[in-house]
């Protein structure tokens, strides 16, 4: 495919990528993300990632802090 009018496949897919993620976690439309400008749907991308983080090391501290300590005994 030739690229040298406009952008390549990688960038096409990167962007669905993106728009597919906000879709996903975020329930927004195709549309919605679509439209979004650039550095607005970036700013949702990493504010995504970063809450996805927070939620995966709260999950680690539960269950290894839970588990701590204790053994199970049967009667």
């Amino acid at each position: 495919m030739l690229t040298f009018f406009g952008l390549g496949e990688d960038y096409s897919e990167a962007v669905y990528e993106q728009l597919f993620q906000l879709k996903y976690y975020g329930g927004w439309s195709f549309f919605e993300t679509y439209n979004l400008p650039v550095s607005v749907r970036l700013w949702f991308l990493d504010r995504l990632i970063k809450q996805k983080k927070d939620e995966s090391e709260q999950i680690k501290k539960s269950t290894s802090s839970s588990g701590r300590g204790r053994t199970y005994k049967p009667r």
